[in-house]
């Protein structure tokens, strides 16, 4: 794997046409791993990785804004734990960013985030938990890019299917309400949809998942970013509705490995 410093290519010795969108989805475990002694600050290596992508638009979920107990194991300082929100301190010179709170526990809390090269505008939460034990919200943020208003909604789904279904009707329920549509729109983010069961209930809302193109009659190739160390599961996932996938990329290696228990999922859109 190159650098973590370089620039992620989709095409290699090619940079991203004008017209095309590049989008990252990462589940950045709150910025740290391991467990007891062993667990360790991972949001600096994070921040150089979220810098790679090169990404128009950057969906984030497990993010702190606070967490107090592991603001005193690892302190404040130039490679502590960031003295603001992991959102700003995660995002690149110049990108605006969106953050609301999913869960509260003991010692903070953490939820989903959206850093934009774009001018972004109105940001919004809505609460799709599917039960008080385990706290759910979609993160909306229209993004103006290239005059055209596309709408970005940064989800991070329960881990049992009854209650990603349930949370797919609260998500259609909130789309008819405050997304226009004749308005591009896509839903990114940790979908923990290990059986592979929710392209379908997406479909039927008028979701489609992005996916390399392939040629007719072939399936269509997703993948794999979950676990980490050796990626089985295709969780993390772009919903697409008004736009076309270019292509798809997933970085592996061995810092990738570490950072997270997730691999990043990279895609590049454009408006058909």
């Amino acid at each position: 794997m190159p650098a973590v410093r370089d620039r992620i290519p989709l095409h290699v010795g090619q940079r991203p046409a004008v017209d095309t969108l590049r989008v990252a989805t990462y589940n950045i475990h709150k910025g740290v791993r391991g467990l007891g002694p062993r667990k360790r600050l991972e949001i600096h290596n994070l921040g150089l990785a979220v810098e790679s992508f090169d990404a128009d638009v950057v969906c984030l979920q497990e993010v702190r804004l606070f967490h107090h107990r592991d603001a005193r194991r690892f302190q404040h300082g130039r490679q502590g734990w960031p003295i603001g929100g992991q959102a700003d301190f995660l995002a690149p010179e110049g990108y605006e960013v969106a953050y609301r709170t999913n869960a509260v526990t003991r010692h903070g809390e953490h939820g989903n985030a959206l850093l934009s090269r774009w001018p972004i505008g109105e940001v919004v939460h809505h609460d799709v938990s599917d039960h008080r034990f385990e706290q759910r919200g979609l993160l909306h943020v229209p993004v103006q890019w290239h005059g055209l208003c596309v709408h970005v909604v940064v989800a991070h789904f329960a881990l049992l299917h009854a209650g990603r279904v349930r949370q797919v009707q609260r998500l259609a329920q909130y789309l008819a309400a405050e997304v226009p549509a004749g308005e591009p729109l896509m839903v990114a983010g940790d979908f923990n949809d290990w059986s592979e069961k929710l392209d379908a209930p997406m479909r039927e809302i008028g979701l489609t998942r992005a996916a390399d193109p392939a040629p007719a009659g072939w399936p269509l190739v997703h993948k794999p970013t979950f676990p980490a160390l050796a990626p089985v599961f295709a969780l993390d996932r772009v919903y697409l509705r008004g736009l076309r996938c270019r292509s798809t990329l997933v970085p592996r290696g061995a810092g990738w490995r570490k950072w997270s228990d997730h691999l990043p999922l990279l895609v590049e859109l454009q408006a058909p």
